[in-house]
């Protein structure tokens, strides 16, 4: 095949990103769009690139050295870039390449101004945008300084900022190409941005424009502060202008430079209100052609718009697909599960087939559709009180549409979506401890029944069982008597905060009545690790040898048993991971490994309970928290009777003080059923894998985690799998961790946040929803993965979320601090169970404390001080 060296960007489409990189082929794409102005130019192909590099064996070498600098290295990516970009500014442009570039500068004019713009074949993609990461040359004047430029476009492949944004990326230097577009330069009066999406709010009717004088270098690089204005439905509706002291002009004899703008011009606007909402129309067509809300660079020339860039906004959180054309209000199911990262679609799937509630799935996320529910007042007030209860700033997002009154629709009645347990008062149930009991022993042969019958079960006959499988595992968790007892304890909770806050004027007092509450299998779960520290402690060589282990050591155990004491220590690991094992971070999705799969998660904390416990420390805190209970229950009543009516108060408190140790602690029983269930589902499917692996049908066994369960179910019939499928679900799926969910998402894109409208906490304190009473102060310690955990005594734990997995941890911490939770959430719970001040749902925690700062938790008002 010829090499193409020179392309006119009429010759190029949106397909050939490989040849004229991710700026070449939009630019090519959109000067094929009627009514869309796009100056003339041409591209220099990849082709070139690849024979320039061709040209270079020195590169070679820098490159394999650059593939193994750590990322965080920036000394060693600075200095090997540089050289690697010296190098290819030192290379000579072949004859025929030179003639090739020439040519097409003379077919436009060789002393007329050129715009040099560097397009990366993994630039301005749906994923990754890489916005500013190569270089773009204004005002270029004569082909000896267009080449010259064309070469320091190639070289900016390898800036820091590129190589960084790379390996942050996972993608591969060698992998990536740069071709160049050059296009005859436009002087305009004014430039910008348009984002036809709110890049804030994630509103897709809602367009952005960004409006300065002069060229639009001005706005990328910050020198100027723009006109902002935005525009709904052909209609401005907000407006700011800036005072525009500077712009970016360019010179007669090439390049540009700052000018400053007379001070009766700054205040004008850049734009008129007529000619921004023209411009938007333009951004509208340019957005339906591309399928998705776009980042435009444009220039106004003589009241005409050029287009000189549009790429997709990356940053935006997805929509629900829901094929029609109605409004939709979402509340975040990860909010409520304590999961708030991206989920595998084979993980997607099987909660959305097991789930109470039709979900909808965006973004790597799980979403409920609350609109009907929303839309009457009947259901709307239960909603907004069981979910404010849990979460206030979802409340807050929700009042906040409800407010607006634009999305929701007024209905008679509800329809059954929502999110589960979002109902309003339960049933009444006897006090009674035999039902707890009951429950679970249901529960257990249930599992049971399933680990039996699974067995047997390979190949399409497999997933038949399973769809079945889904069925029973609805009607477990749809059990009513079940739902009454989770209720039970929520809301006699709720019954005994509200009721003794009114009548003693203590906040939270539930969080000491519910201390060492029994039956409560993820504090039991903390606890018992203790207990395996405890058998591991007085044998120094198990101790020096578990310090040894790496994360990929999953052998491990086997090597114990050659160790004095290995045997006992390998024996109690393994009566753990035979209860607990099929528990993980982040347990929502099945195709995260569990601990039964990689058991080296839990051996930093099994040092840290070696390490900061006394033998006997379980059984001890379990029995300190039952009797600081029972203590705080004799002092309620004794107090309540005090009052008057107090005899009936202390009656009622007494009563709903049985009723939630009774069933508080079975709150956490039927998310460890699920997981249990879901292990059984997880092991039953890789082992179908493996045959599908066997078969070479499929290269690795943890590629059905990027199928959903109904195209695993069919490459299991057909024994034929797409891998370019995939392959799309893999690059999707690392792409979704850089997207932050929002507790409540619109049909409109729009993400709304809530807000906490307090004004009772002191300055520059952070605020979230106390759920476990207490003050205490302590070094924070920012973990956001629990492999990493290194605590000491008196620590205070900094995370994003915890699920119950996290619980081995909270028995050596004294206090939690978490970005998301609620009320009822599993943190919350454990925390209360452990005596722990909590804080939750505190926007950007992990970010705003620092590791090692000392702060202090206020887990009855709800609010943390960093202190100095």
């Amino acid at each position: 095949m010829t090499e193409q060296y020179v392309l006119d960007l009429q010759e190029i489409d949106g397909g050939q990103v490989a040849v004229a990189g991710g700026k070449g082929a939009h630019l090519g794409e959109l000067s094929r769009i009627e009514g869309i102005g796009v100056p003339d130019g041409f591209c220099v192909t990849t082709d070139a690139f690849r024979r320039i590099m061709a040209d270079a064996p020195s590169i070679d070498d820098r490159l394999d050295r650059l593939s193994r600098v750590n990322q965080d290295d920036r000394e060693a990516i600075r200095t090997l870039s540089a050289e690697i970009r010296r190098t290819i500014e030192g290379i000579t442009i072949p004859g025929d390449l030179a003639a090739a570039i020439t040519r097409a500068l003379a077919e436009r004019g060789e002393q007329a101004a050129y715009a040099v713009r560097s397009s990366a074949t993994a630039e301005d993609l749906p994923t990754a945008s890489f916005a500013g990461q190569q270089d773009t040359y204004l005002n270029v004047v004569g082909p000896t300084a267009v080449l010259q430029h064309v070469s320091r476009c190639w070289a900016s492949l390898f800036t820091e900022r590129a190589v960084t944004y790379r390996q942050r990326g996972g993608l591969d230097h060698r992998s990536v190409r740069m071709a160049v577009v050059v296009q005859r330069m436009v002087f305009p009066h004014a430039a910008g941005v348009l984002f036809t999406a709110d890049p804030v709010s994630g509103n897709r009717k809602v367009a952005t424009v960004d409006a300065g004088f002069g060229l639009g270098e001005a706005l990328v690089s910050g020198l100027v502060n723009p006109d902002v204005l935005k525009v709904r439905e052909g209609e401005v509706v907000a407006k700011a202008i800036a005072a525009k002291q500077r712009a970016v002009h360019a010179l007669p004899a090439g390049g540009t430079q700052e000018v400053a703008i007379d001070s009766r011009r700054q205040e004008e606007p850049a734009l008129t209100d007529a000619q921004v909402v023209r411009l938007v129309q333009l951004g509208r067509r340019i957005e339906a052609h591309f399928g998705g809300p776009q980042d435009i660079e444009w220039c106004l020339v003589d009241d005409d718009f050029q287009i000189v860039q549009s790429r997709p906004i990356t940053t935006l959180f997805p929509i629900p697909e829901t094929g029609d054309q109605e409004n939709h209000v979402y509340v975040s199911v990860g909010h409520q599960q304590m999961m708030t990262d991206p989920m595998r679609p084979l993980g997607l799937s099987i909660w959305q087939l097991t789930a109470m509630a039709p979900m909808h799935e965006a973004g790597g996320r799980l979403f409920v559709d609350v609109t009907r529910r929303l839309a009457s007042p009947a259901s709307r007030a239960g909603l907004l009180d069981v979910i404010g209860r849990g979460d206030p700033l979802v409340r807050d997002a929700l009042q906040t549409v409800l407010d607006r009154g634009d999305l929701v629709p007024a209905l008679p009645d509800a329809g059954p979506d929502g999110p589960p347990g979002a109902g309003g008062v339960s049933a009444p149930i006897e006090t009674d401890p035999a039902i707890v009991t009951e429950l679970i022993e249901r529960s257990q042969m249930s599992i049971a029944a399933l680990e039996r019958d699974i067995r047997t079960k390979t190949g399409p006959a497999l997933f038949d069982f399973l769809s079945e499988a889904f069925e029973e595992h609805k009607r477990v968790l749809s059990d009513p008597l079940s739902m009454q007892a989770v209720m039970a304890g929520m809301e006699a909770t709720w019954w005994l905060n509200d009721k003794l806050q009114e009548w003693l004027g203590e906040k939270n007092a539930a969080d000491t009545l519910t201390l060492s509450a029994p039956d409560n299998v993820t504090s039991e779960m903390g606890l018992a690790l203790l207990d395996v520290a405890d058998v591991i402690r007085p044998h120094p060589e198990v101790v020096a040898f578990l310090r040894s282990v790496g994360v990929e050591d999953e052998g491990f155990l086997d090597d114990l048993a050659k160790l004095a004491g290995g045997i006992e220590a390998r024996d109690a690991i393994e009566a753990y991971l035979d209860r607990y094992g099929m528990r993980c971070v982040g347990e929502i999705d099945i195709t995260r490994p569990r601990w039964r799969e990689r058991p080296t998660t839990l051996v930093p904390v099994i040092l840290d309970n070696v390490r900061n416990f006394e033998p006997g420390a379980a059984e001890r805190r379990f029995e300190q928290g039952r009797q600081k209970a029972q203590e705080k229950e004799q002092d309620v009543l004794s107090r309540l009777r005090a009052l008057p009516d107090g005899d009936r108060k202390a009656d009622e408190t007494k009563r709903m003080i049985d009723r939630v140790r009774t069933f508080i602690g079975y709150r956490e029983y039927p998310k460890y059923g699920i997981v249990s269930r879901s292990f059984l589902y997880k092991q039953a499917l890789l082992a179908e894998a493996e045959r599908l692996v066997q078969a070479g049908v499929l290269p690795e066994k943890e590629d059905i985690f990027y199928l959903t369960f109904q195209e695993l179910h069919d490459v299991v019939r057909s024994q034929q799998v797409d891998d370019r499928l995939i392959q799309r679900r893999k690059d999707a799926f690392r792409s979704y961790h850089a997207l932050t969910p929002p507790r409540v998402l619109t049909s409109d894109g729009e993400a709304v946040t809530g807000a906490y409208r307090r004004d009772d906490v002191p300055a520059g304190a952070l605020i979230g929803l106390p759920v476990s009473a207490g003050t205490i102060e302590g070094r924070a310690r920012v973990i956001l993965d629990l492999a990493e955990a290194d605590l000491e005594p008196g620590d205070i734990l900094v995370t994003t979320f915890t699920d119950p997995s996290w619980s081995p941890l909270f028995v050596g911490i004294t206090g939690l601090v978490t970005e998301v939770g609620g009320l009822m959430t599993h943190g919350a719970v454990i925390a209360r169970e452990y005596g722990l001040p909590a804080v939750v749902g505190v926007e950007r925690a992990t970010r705003l404390i620092r590791d090692g700062q000392r702060i202090r938790v206020h887990g009855t008002d709800g609010y943390v001080e960093i202190l100095p």
